[in-house]
């Protein structure tokens, strides 16, 4: 058998003429395939615009990236523990993620919510859950991410904001970022939570809120990072992220925000996927398409404005079970890109992330890729290293131009907000995954121990595992916080709210969702009782009623 396979093993070669995309490639490149670039104008030192080459001029000489890595899952005290011991094992900054439950924006005891309970991420629906979350955590010293896209974004924000005021913190005092994306949500398994009015509604009072108050805060990151995980190619990413965040821009300067005011915190939060030539061209191109959108568009001034701040997520849907370990393998190239081509803050996945959540020791070896990365490699010792690289500077034109072309799409039928509403992005993602799918079962797309070079014995990985018990025991407290707590105060503090919502879509409601928390109003209910004002049910799965109205 092995003599059989060595001859075409031995005389295998490179058939690929495009990249994972489709974007062509050729067999090589040249000084001709660079001749349109204008140096100042395409492309300009690191630094200077329109920052194709990174935004800063030293960039890691500077400051590392924020190492990060993402934690959430079973109660608040079981999440608590692995933040501490990120913090403890040198993660710069902690990315917080809620379960389905709380994502969906209702609350631990709701009758469909029990079998998803601390699943996937941590409970987070009462003001005490955020209490235990981050217990001996100092809030005004670290960089918390609040991995919160939904509608449920702003509520859990205010339960943050209602604790610092009970730490004696001012909201100024608070750095990190809240991701605020709740429009992504429909393609993320939230489209019931996630009506289109509502998710533009509770997006921008975060913006509005944050560029007010929390100068250290970004208000929002926008998910192009899940938009990818459904099967769209690299410059379908980058344009469809960027027309849902020009429906963000637009919400915040209708409420009277100036551009230069908000946009130097405008966040994304990118893929990095296995081409990674493609992945560098991606974001290289991005940075140049924002920044001329920003001056052009919008007439921002601010060299902040016109930046393009992004973290990066490696590639989830690109690992698989079979061989876990190799997993480890393609997130380290994956990040590997992601440094390469600028990237401002950085999570690796772990190994075993397609069997579970992932286990201490994944956690700490997705760390560690990081970290060699940063101080034994070398790739971060200059800026932009591929800058100037015939094949580099040719793709990411290509890139460009493909992305831009999609934009010109999107708004050709009638922009985003449209084109959500008539299912023209709901057909662009089906045909995307399907056409994926396709190459993968044809092998087109090889994916190592999937479809080629498979094993017997595929290895395993040992699982993470959220026991039933931590689950109820969540449940059985949230139950026991509604018990304990002064309905008449709850009350009162969602009936204020409702007052405030029903004046006019465009009033803040932040400061009253912080007194609902102070007064122990839960996820649900608060946004629950935002809901039925803008003629949603109270509940996205229309099982309860409200309960004081």
């Amino acid at each position: 058998m092995t003599e059989d396979k060595a001859p075409s093993s031995y005389y295998e070669k490179v058939d690929a003429k495009k990249t994972w995309s489709g974007l062509p490639v050729k067999d090589f490149y040249g000084p001709s395939d660079t001749g349109a670039v204008d140096y100042p104008k395409d492309l300009g030192h690191p630094g200077d615009y329109p920052y194709t080459r990174g935004i800063h001029r030293d960039m890691f000489r500077g400051r590392y990236w924020t190492l990060r890595e993402v934690c959430g899952y079973g109660t608040p005290e079981e999440t608590n523990e692995r933040l501490k011991y990120l913090i403890d094992q040198g993660a710069g900054g902690v990315n917080v993620i809620p379960d389905v439950p709380s994502i969906a924006g209702i609350d631990s005891d709701h009758p469909r919510a029990a079998d998803d309970v601390g699943v996937q991420g941590v409970s987070l629906c009462t003001p005490e859950d955020m209490e235990r979350l981050m217990a001996d955590v100092p809030m005004d010293r670290i960089s918390m991410s609040l991995i919160i896209s939904s509608t449920q974004t702003p509520v859990t924000l205010a339960q943050y904001l209602a604790l610092a005021e009970k730490r004696g913190h001012k909201p100024a005092d608070l750095s990190g970022t809240t991701q605020n994306d709740a429009i992504h949500c429909r393609y993320a398994g939230f489209a019931i939570s996630s009506p289109i009015d509502l998710a533009l509604k509770t997006a921008v009072d975060v913006i509005e809120y944050c560029t007010l108050n929390m100068p250290r805060w970004y208000p929002i990151n926008v998910n192009l990072y899940d938009l990818r995980e459904q099967g769209l190619s690299a410059p379908q990413e980058v344009a469809f992220g960027f027309s849902m965040a020009l429906l963000y821009i637009q919400g915040a300067l209708e409420r009277g925000l100036d551009i230069d005011a908000f946009a130097p915190r405008f966040a994304f939060y990118c893929s990095a996927h296995i081409d990674i030539f493609e992945e560098i061209a991606k974001l290289r191109a991005a940075r140049r398409i924002w920044a001329r959108l920003m001056k052009e568009r919008f007439g921002a001034k601010s060299e902040k404005s016109l930046q393009f701040k992004f973290g990066v997520h490696t590639a989830g849907c690109s690992l698989v079970p079979q061989q876990p370990i190799n997993n480890a393998i393609r997130v380290a190239y994956q990040a590997m890109a992601a440094v390469l081509a600028g990237v401002q803050s950085l999570h690796c996945c772990s190994y075993d992330e397609p069997i579970a959540l992932p286990t201490e020791d994944s956690v700490r070896l997705a760390l560690r890729t990081q970290q060699i990365l940063a101080y034994e490699t070398g790739v971060a010792r200059v800026a932009d290293p591929l800058g100037g690289s015939y094949y580099v500077e040719s793709l990411t034109e290509q890139m460009e131009r493909n992305i831009l072309e999609i934009m010109d799409r999107i708004d050709s039928v009638g922009g985003m907000k449209k084109a959500l509403e008539t299912g023209w992005i709901d057909a662009r993602f089906e045909e995307a995954a399907l056409e994926y799918q396709r190459e993968v079962e044809s092998g087109q797309r090889v994916i190592v121990g999937l479809n080629r070079f498979q094993m017997d014995e595929a290895g395993h990985a040992p699982a993470h595992q959220v026991s039933p018990e931590s689950s109820q025991r969540q449940i059985v407290r949230v139950r026991d916080f509604k018990e304990r707590r002064d309905e008449k105060q709850v009350k009162a503090a969602l009936a204020a709210l409702k007052s405030r919502a029903e004046v006019s879509e465009k009033e803040n409601l932040i400061e009253d969702m912080i007194r609902a928390a102070h007064a122990s109003a839960t996820l649900n209910e608060v946004l629950g009782t935002l809901r039925v004002v803008m003629g949603e049910t109270y509940d996205p799965f229309n099982v309860l009623s409200h309960p004081f109205f």
